[in-house]
C-alpha cells in the first residue's frame, strides 16, 4: 500500500515537473515571439467565439439562481435590496471567473487534448520536428495565448450576464426595488472584486491549456490512450482550478488587505 502510495505521488510531482517545464518552455517562444499568428487566430476564435452559448446559459442561470437564494434570505430580514450586491460581489470574485473556466475546460480543455492526442498518435507531432518546425511553437504557444486571452472576456461576459438575469427576477419577478437594488449593487461591488475576478480568470486560462496540450502530447498509443488524456484533461483542469481558486482568494485578499 506504501508503495502504491509513493508510486502515486512520484507520478503526480513528475507530471507537475513536466508541465511546468512545458509553462517555460512556452513562455520563451511567446517572448520570442515564436508565434503562428494564423493559428492564433483560429483558437481565438475557437476558445472564444465559439464557448459563448456555454457562457451565457451558465452566467445567465447561475446569477438567476444565486439571486432568488439571496432574495429568500435577505426577505426574512427585510433587506430585499441587498440581493443583488450579494450577486454581483459573489459573480465578479468567485462564480463568474471559475464556473466560466470550469465549463470551458469540460469544451475546450477535452478538445485540445483530443487534437493533439490524434496527432501525436498519428504520428503528426513527429513529422514537425522533421521538418524543423518545434511543436511547442505550433501547437503549445497558440493555444496557450488564445486561452488566456479568451478567458477573461468570456468571464466578463458571464458576470454581465449573470448580473443581468439577476436584476431581471428580482425586480420583474420578486417584486424588488429596481432603484436602491442597482445603487446598493455599484455600491457594494467594487473594481477591486472585478480585478480579482479577471486575474483569477487569467491564470485559469494558462491552465486549462497547458494541461490540455501536456495530457495530448503525452498521451499512450491508440485510441484509448486519447480517451484517457481527454477524460484526464478534464478531470485535471476542473480539479486544479478549484484547488487554485483557494490559493489565489487567500493571496488577492492578503494584498488587497495590505492595500497594494
Amino acid at each position: 500500500m506504501k508503495f502504491l502510495a509513493g508510486s502515486w505521488v512520484g507520478d503526480w510531482l513528475t507530471g507537475l515537473g513536466r508541465i511546468a517545464a512545458l509553462a517555460v518552455e512556452a513562455t520563451v517562444s511567446l517572448l520570442t515571439l515564436k508565434v503562428s499568428w494564423r493559428d492564433l487566430l483560429y483558437q481565438i476564435y475557437f476558445i472564444g467565439i465559439k464557448s459563448q452559448s456555454v457562457v451565457i446559459i451558465t452566467g445567465g442561470f447561475t446569477g438567476m439562481v444565486l439571486g432568488v437564494s439571496a432574495y429568500i434570505q435577505f426577505h426574512k430580514i427585510k433587506m430585499d435590496t441587498a440581493t443583488l450586491a450579494v450577486v454581483g460581489v459573489s459573480m465578479c470574485d468567485e462564480l463568474g471567473p471559475v464556473l466560466t473556466a470550469l465549463m470551458v475546460a469540460g469544451r475546450v480543455g477535452a478538445a485540445i487534448a483530443a487534437e493533439i492526442g490524434t496527432m501525436r498518435v498519428t504520428e503528426q507531432i513527429d513529422a514537425l520536428r522533421t521538418l524543423a518546425t518545434h511543436p511547442v511553437d505550433y501547437l503549445v504557444v497558440p493555444r496557450l495565448l488564445a486561452s488566456t486571452l479568451a478567458l477573461p472576456l468570456l468571464t466578463i461576459e458571464s458576470i454581465t450576464i449573470g448580473i443581468g438575469a439577476s436584476y431581471l427576477v428580482g425586480v420583474y419577478l420578486l417584486g424588488i426595488d429596481p432603484v436602491y437594488s442597482w445603487y446598493n449593487m455599484l455600491k457594494y461591488t467594487g473594481n477591486i472584486d472585478l480585478i480579482f475576478g479577471l486575474i483569477k480568470a487569467f491564470v485559469y486560462g494558462g491552465i486549462i491549456a497547458l494541461i490540455g496540450c501536456y495530457k495530448g502530447m503525452s498521451c499512450s498509443v491508440g485510441a484509448q490512450g486519447v480517451g484517457r488524456a481527454t477524460t484526464e484533461a478534464v478531470v485535471y483542469s476542473s480539479i486544479t482550478i478549484l484547488i487554485t481558486n483557494f490559493f489565489l482568494t487567500l493571496i488577492l485578499q492578503r494584498v488587497a488587505t495590505m492595500g497594494l
